[in-house]
């Protein structure tokens, strides 16, 4: 009884620590001066995690997602066995509390920074005006098509995916200054999943994991996914949490690239973001501008729509379904939503003294 009564005590504390830490980091995401912290403990953080990890070359943070998933499984059988069900939720509790905490001082407070939109002018977004990005970014991706290199199928292929890399850790340097407080990463710490195949079916091209700062990419992508995916992913290595910011920051990198590859995958995204955004107030619009994509741009835009159809399945409306749920649980859009990035975007374009 009174190892019963012990276990109950030990379970209502690391519970209610829980909902305690759920409480403190909820008012630390509204005081500006521990926003600060965070991001300067991220940058500290991150540095050593990716001084530690880069030089392997498989995924460290995918290998203890595994064994993590492993932990969990043998936790959760022993919780349904009556006779170790109080030691073992007990554990469970203790987990829960150490992965919270850490995934909330490495990564999760970064989502309740200042928006960038906030730091651009505002105004509102025309149709017109989209429609003229839309027709600019179309000649852009078919001027920049010519630079690429092509399979024997005539499909877009990258030539060396390590220059891109290099490519974008340079660029890191040259962005805008109302953008200054962030500071680069000049560790290439760009790893290919160890989950490629399930990857591939379940919608998600990169992600960040932030228990090694590492930048995971699904190497079995398309090639017009994969340097815009790679500059996404090294924008959340540089503490941009919210996803259509690290897009906005990926377009950064990429619009001027002096790397052919990184710049038609970034002007091909742009030109998708704003097809996707004028999709239902003016589809003959959408497919007025996707019948003159160069020849090059529709092997491009039949081999992406063959991968997305070859890899169609229950994970890719599974990770969707969650993935917009974790994305509007973090004060985001969900996760079809082009309107902040195209928002932002814009908004750059038009204004050009930001860009000084």
């Amino acid at each position: 009884m009174d190892t019963k009564r012990k276990y109950i005590t030990k379970k209502r504390f690391w519970a209610g620590t829980l909902l305690a830490q759920f409480l403190l980091f909820f008012i630390a995401s509204k005081i500006g001066p521990a926003l600060e912290f965070f991001a300067q403990f991220f940058d500290f953080q991150k540095r050593i995690h990716q001084k530690i990890f880069a030089a392997v070359p498989y995924s460290i943070g995918d290998a203890v997602y595994i064994l993590l998933g492993i932990v969990l499984i043998i936790l959760l059988i022993r919780i349904v066995n009556k006779n170790t069900r109080n030691s073992y939720l007990l554990k469970l509790l203790v987990l829960l509390n150490i992965l919270y905490f850490t995934y909330q001082i490495f990564w999760g407070i970064l989502y309740f920074q200042e928006p960038i939109i906030e730091k651009l002018p505002v105004g509102e977004i025309t149709l017109e005006e989209s429609k003229a990005l839309t027709i600019k970014y179309l000649a852009l991706s078919r001027q920049a098509r010519l630079s690429v290199e092509e399979d024997d199928k005539g499909v877009f292929k990258l030539s060396d995916i390590t220059r891109i890399k290099t490519e974008i850790l340079g660029r890191q340097e040259r962005l805008p200054v109302f953008l200054e407080s962030t500071k680069p990463s000049h560790i290439n710490s760009f790893k290919p999943s160890l989950f490629r195949g399930v990857m591939s079916y379940s919608g998600i091209l990169g992600y960040y994991n932030p228990f090694t700062a590492e930048a995971q990419y699904n190497p079995e992508l398309p090639a017009t996914y994969l340097p815009f995916t790679l500059a996404h992913e090294s924008a959340h290595q540089m503490g941009y949490a919210r996803e259509h910011e690290a897009n906005f920051i990926a377009f950064l990198l990429g619009k001027e690239s002096t790397n052919p590859e990184l710049r038609y995958s970034t002007y091909y995204f742009v030109l998708k973001s704003l097809l996707n955004s004028l999709a239902e107030k003016n589809p003959h619009f959408v497919r007025q501008t996707i019948s003159n994509y160069s020849l090059g741009m529709k092997r491009d835009r039949a081999a992406e729509k063959k991968f997305v159809q070859d890899h169609k399945g229950i994970l890719e409306d599974f990770f969707g379904f969650t993935n917009d749920l974790f994305l509007k649980s973090n004060r985001q859009d969900g996760s079809i939503t082009y309107s902040y990035f195209v928002d932002l975007m814009v908004r750059f374009e038009r204004n050009p003294g930001v860009n000084q």
